[in-house]
């Protein structure tokens, strides 16, 4: 099929530092509204614009949209290719309390809503993987339905049970549906697999209009810690190219042991803390910024203690965490080979995440940590934005 040229259109919501307004600004999208109501984040969103840090950003200087997105309007967007957006996730997260649907945070009604009014072609939504949890199993298919029927709205006085329960009812008795409808796939992905040096999991949910007819499945992961493992403890070529030579851990040795008997891994190998931030000079003391780089400064005070510890150089890092109380927290810190650790500069931290090293970050340490927290990593937002976008650009308008 001749594919279709005309540049495709996009809405985002809860943009936060832009992680996925980025990739999605890569693979193509322009971004008609980029809603968010963090002021530190849409300051970020602005320098970026202002300073064109990626080519072709200059035009969100007008698009983005502070404020609630629960006054915001979606009908002017109406038919847009796609809208994505990471609903707040406080509720279902295992860092928050755990209230889910009872909780006034949940922004995913919000994105819902936004489905329903703009129409669009398509729409991708990112979560915490505790949204997959036993205790909110129900709502999050509950939350599916309503993204597949999204005209299907909750009548007054009722409760989300039992909209749950016509939408089940309506799904599985009216197979040929003529309303506005929606295909969805949803799968857990796991950030490292996709080339990010960090083990991070994020439940994606993507729809496609009905009428595209797309029959899209996730794509395959592109990255494995078998590889990694088979480069550091069966071949050695990775600390031969860093002029290391460590021990392999006893825990290790059985499936080292497994790796060697076995066929070399297929995948390319899992990328390292050290990897991510080569390149990089120490962090500067007293300075954010130096020698051509951006938010670079030393902060002090990192220490281990149980449930606070760091990530190894050699693996991926932890998964960023946004912290308590304005603290990011253990998973926050590099571990090196002496066992030695130190905080992750806010730059360290965004190659981490796979922001370009020209992405600015507004705001205090950690304000900007904050930000990054909650981010998607721009190279895992990106595998499945292009699969995304080569789909819609070959169904055609």
């Amino acid at each position: 099929m001749k594919k279709n040229n005309k540049k495709l259109r996009s809405v985002e919501l809860f943009t936060g530092a832009g992680g996925l307004a980025l990739a999605t600004h890569l693979e193509g999208f322009e971004h008609l509204g980029l809603f968010e109501w963090n002021a530190e984040a849409c300051r970020t969103l602005r320098a970026n614009a202002n300073e064109n840090a990626v080519d072709g950003l200059n035009s969100w200087v007008t698009k983005v949209k502070e404020g609630d997105v629960a006054h915001a309007s979606f009908r002017p967007f109406e038919g847009v290719d796609l809208v994505a957006g990471g609903p707040h996730c406080q509720p279902f997260s295992l860092g928050g309390k755990h209230r889910g649907m009872e909780d006034s945070r949940d922004m995913i009604p919000q994105f819902i809503r936004a489905v329903r009014e703009a129409r669009p072609r398509a729409f991708v939504m990112e979560n915490v993987k505790g949204l997959t949890r036993a205790s909110f199993a129900t709502y999050l298919e509950y939350s599916k339905l309503q993204l597949q029927y999204p005209e299907l709205v909750r009548k007054a006085r009722e409760d989300w049970q039992e909209h749950f329960s016509r939408l089940q009812q309506h799904h599985t008795s009216n197979p040929r549906f003529d309303g506005l409808s929606y295909n969805i796939v949803s799968s857990v992905l796991n950030a490292a697999n996709f080339g990010v040096p960090q083990c991070r999991e994020r439940l994606f949910i993507v729809g496609f209009r009905s009428d595209i007819d797309a029959h899209w499945n996730f794509p395959e992961p592109t990255h494995s810690q078998d590889r990694l493992l088979y480069d550091q403890w069966v071949t050695g070529s990775y600390w031969r190219s860093k002029r290391i030579a460590p021990k392999p851990p006893i825990s290790l040795e059985g499936r080292v042991q497994r790796l060697r008997k076995g066929e070399v891994p297929t995948t390319e190998a899992w990328r390292t803390i050290r990897q991510a931030i080569e390149g990089l000079p120490k962090p500067f003391p007293k300075s954010d910024h130096a020698k051509g780089v951006f938010n670079h400064r030393l902060q002090l005070g990192a220490r281990p203690y149980p449930g606070h510890t760091g990530s190894p150089i050699d693996s991926p890092s932890k998964t960023l965490k946004a912290g308590d109380h304005g603290v990011p927290g253990g998973e926050n810190m590099i571990v090196f080979e002496d066992g030695s650790c130190r905080y992750l500069t806010v730059r360290e931290a965004a190659r981490v995440q796979t922001f370009p090293d020209g992405w600015h970050f507004k705001g205090a340490w950690s304000e900007t940590m904050r930000q990054l927290g909650n981010a998607v990593p721009v190279d895992l937002a990106r595998a499945v934005v292009a699969s995304v976008a080569e789909k819609l650009a070959n169904r055609g308008r």
